[in-house]
């Protein structure tokens, strides 16, 4: 309780100037708060209002915090009834609401010194000027309460961060980062699709066979890798990785079962890309990024 609520509720009992004085406030202080009583009330009601609003968000993603419900409110109003971020971090904080984090750090990477050696092209700048110019891969292992593993191949796009290929096995050979970067040349269009463009990748085994090398080559694709145990020079990737665990998993430490896993790790891809909105993107998801690019573009074409 406030000096000025406590004043204001014993002010029928006793004499304001000497309640004012027993808790060391001006009485002009406390009169000029007691006129701003209808304006607190007036904001306590939109405060909840929005708070209702957020929920109904919230509700439908836990995950989200303040700038992305933020992105999602002023999104659904006009231009003069948009809310500052700052206001809905406050009644975030006010109303108990909280986009959930989980820190986690786990080693993926088993690198290997025999590889080919390739060089590093980004040098950790995991930028483009345009959509399928730089890519970057991963693999992440994702556990199951049978003590097995499934594993997850990327190809995420270094302009937009949209996944734009990926692969689910239950093995880490080579045909899961090759069928990754097929599908990622299928999401392309086909074909040489990806021809001109950059891989980067860690030092993996798969990575550095011949076969993804030769894979590589028939698509156009060149080759980059980071520093060998450096996960900094790939953290674009297992920023992605540790997102989609943090974001699926929670406060589980494993899938049920791999039917469980296959399909909720499929259902968050396709949020991630279509709906999930992306700081690195403006707060747009990754496909609205890209479509944004080209349709930008199309004037001069």
């Amino acid at each position: 309780m406030s000096r000025f609520q406590f004043v204001a509720d014993h002010s029928g009992t006793f004499e304001v100037k000497r309640l004012c004085e027993l808790v060391e406030i001006e009485r002009s202080s406390y009169y000029a708060w007691k006129a701003g009583a209808p304006a607190r009330a007036a904001r306590a009601a939109a405060d909840a209002e929005l708070a209702e609003k957020i929920r109904t968000i919230h509700n439908q993603d836990n995950t989200v915090g303040a700038p992305r419900i933020t992105a999602e409110l002023n999104d659904a109003v006009a231009a003069g009834e948009r809310v500052n971020h700052k206001r809905v971090a406050r009644v975030m904080r006010e109303h108990g609401i909280r986009g959930y984090r989980k820190r986690r750090r786990v080693r993926t990477t088993i690198p290997e010194p025999s590889g080919q050696k390739v060089p590093d092209l980004l040098k950790r700048d995991f930028t483009a000027q345009a959509p399928n110019q730089r890519y970057v891969g991963d693999i992440t292992y994702l556990p199951l309460a049978d003590g097995q593993n499934l594993y997850l191949a990327t190809v995420i796009d270094c302009y937009s961060r949209r996944l734009v290929g990926w692969s689910l096995a239950d093995h880490m050979r080579t045909s899961l980062v090759e069928d990754a970067l097929t599908s990622a040349a299928a999401t392309r269009g086909g074909g040489r699709a990806l021809a001109g463009a950059i891989f980067h990748s860690d030092h993996g085994s798969v990575y550095t066979s011949k076969d993804y090398a030769r894979l590589c080559a028939r698509l156009g694709v060149t080759q980059s890798m980071g520093a060998v145990g450096t996960s900094a020079d790939n953290s674009l990737a297992e920023s992605f990785n540790a997102t989609l665990k943090r974001e699926v998993l929670q406060d589980e430490n494993v899938w049920p079962d791999e039917a469980t896993c296959r399909r909720q790790v499929f259902r968050w891809i396709v949020r991630y890309n279509t709906r999930r909105r992306h700081s690195w993107c403006r707060y747009q998801s990754p496909s609205t990024y890209e479509t944004h690019h080209t349709a930008t573009l199309a004037p001069a074409a």
